[in-house]
């Protein structure tokens, strides 16, 4: 938890001079504070970094491609020139992911982590999946990830403006 807290300060401190004004000063707290209720419930002060990693994607700014290709990166695993994804990495993922919609009361149950994962690796006769297949999957809008796109599009349409008058 420290270490991470050391690297959220060091992340709020690069936003705040790129955007001054803009940023808390308790942006670091309170975005552990969040990561610890998801990963950390039972106090152990030990939150992995991966699972962190993947919050912080989840609920960056970033376009929805390229967050699913950061997720890829965190949680396949190499595979001579290619990386890929495991039944097991993408596991981890998903239950990383779903801990989000779980603070806010909206939890997946385990059989809908393993209905995703047998849907994205249908007809898959490997043990692993490169990214492309991953990235099709994932813009297929899986149910149990359906909350990710719904969060980026509703953020995507508050920076709309149109230069309409009401009478």
């Amino acid at each position: 938890v420290q270490q991470i807290f050391v690297m959220l300060t060091e992340l709020f401190q690069r936003a705040t001079l790129e955007k001054p004004g803009q940023v808390d000063p308790r942006a670091a707290e309170f975005t552990l504070s969040l990561l610890a209720a998801m990963y950390d419930r039972s106090g152990t002060g030990y939150i992995k970094t991966r699972s962190a990693a993947a919050a912080l994607i989840a609920l960056s700014g970033d376009t929805l491609l390229a967050k699913y290709r950061a997720f890829f990166q965190f949680y396949a695993v190499p595979d001579g020139k290619a990386a890929l994804i495991t039944r097991s990495g993408l596991r981890s993922l998903l239950t990383d992911l779903n801990q989000i919609p779980a603070i806010v009361g909206e939890s997946c149950t385990l059989s809908c982590v393993e209905i995703a994962t047998h849907s994205c690796f249908h007809g898959v006769l490997n043990s692993a999946i490169v990214e492309e297949k991953f990235l099709s999957w994932l813009r297929s809008e899986p149910a149990v990830l359906l909350w990710l796109p719904t969060c980026y599009r509703l953020s995507a349409t508050e920076m709309v403006s149109h230069q309409a008058r009401c009478r």
